[in-house]
């Protein structure tokens, strides 16, 4: 940038309220509210719904509608044959656990918005050093104890357990992130209402990528 970012904010009533002056010297006003704990207690599980019926886009809508939406179904499988537009349920959830079969070409990426809040990143890293912003991490915050990856073109298999802010990260067999707590939102959430139930989101603006299963088992 240019110039400095200057902030000015005023604490009032528990809310940051204030300006961001932007290059062109245009206030952008934002107001920031504490994230809740979402301490959730161990829940019952209730039974498993499959998200994706294996025959159309029944249950999900593109996530912006003045984009074109690129996802497919071909031969039963989920398929994001032109990127550009993210594609989400149109239920949303509170704790649950999912489980998604992928797959994705070479030097693909793509990523699993949990309540469309939390990205866990999906990408071709075979053989590359762990990473939170790589293949399993909860992007920009949660690392895996090691890169689980398949090879490019191989089905893979992620499972994801989350309960308030809680995340559990199972790719291919592997336990990869264990209770680990989520501090914050990721980059792309569709909000900032952390306390609020929300969809499971695809992101398909950045690679090709398919889903040949996504089945969730929601909390009661």
């Amino acid at each position: 940038m240019p110039t400095d970012l200057v902030v000015e904010a005023r604490f009032t009533d528990g809310v940051l309220a204030g300006t961001i002056t932007d290059a062109a010297g245009n206030p952008i006003r934002f107001e920031g509210h504490r994230a809740p704990p979402l301490d959730h207690p161990e829940p019952a599980w209730g039974k498993p719904v499959d998200l994706f019926n294996g025959r159309d886009l029944g249950g999900w809508t593109p996530q912006h509608a003045a984009v074109a939406n690129g996802w497919r179904v071909k031969d039963g499988i989920l398929v994001n044959a032109e990127p550009g537009n993210n594609l989400r349920t149109e239920r949303t959830f509170a704790d649950f656990k999912l489980r998604a079969e992928f797959r994705y070409p070479k030097g693909s990426n793509g990523g699993i918005y949990l309540r469309g809040r939390y990205e866990v990143q999906i990408e071709d890293n075979f053989g590359g050093e762990a990473d939170s912003h790589r293949i399993g991490g909860v992007y920009g915050f949660l690392t895996p104890c090691l890169n689980a990856a398949k090879p490019a073109g191989e089905w893979q298999e992620v499972e994801i357990t989350l309960v308030g802010r809680r995340v559990t990260i199972v790719l291919n067999g592997e336990r990869i992130i264990d209770r680990q707590l989520i501090p914050g939102i990721t980059g792309g959430a569709i909000d900032a209402q952390e306390g609020a139930p929300g969809p499971i989101l695809l992101q398909g603006d950045h690679g090709p990528i398919e889903f040949r299963r996504l089945t969730l088992t929601p909390a009661k």
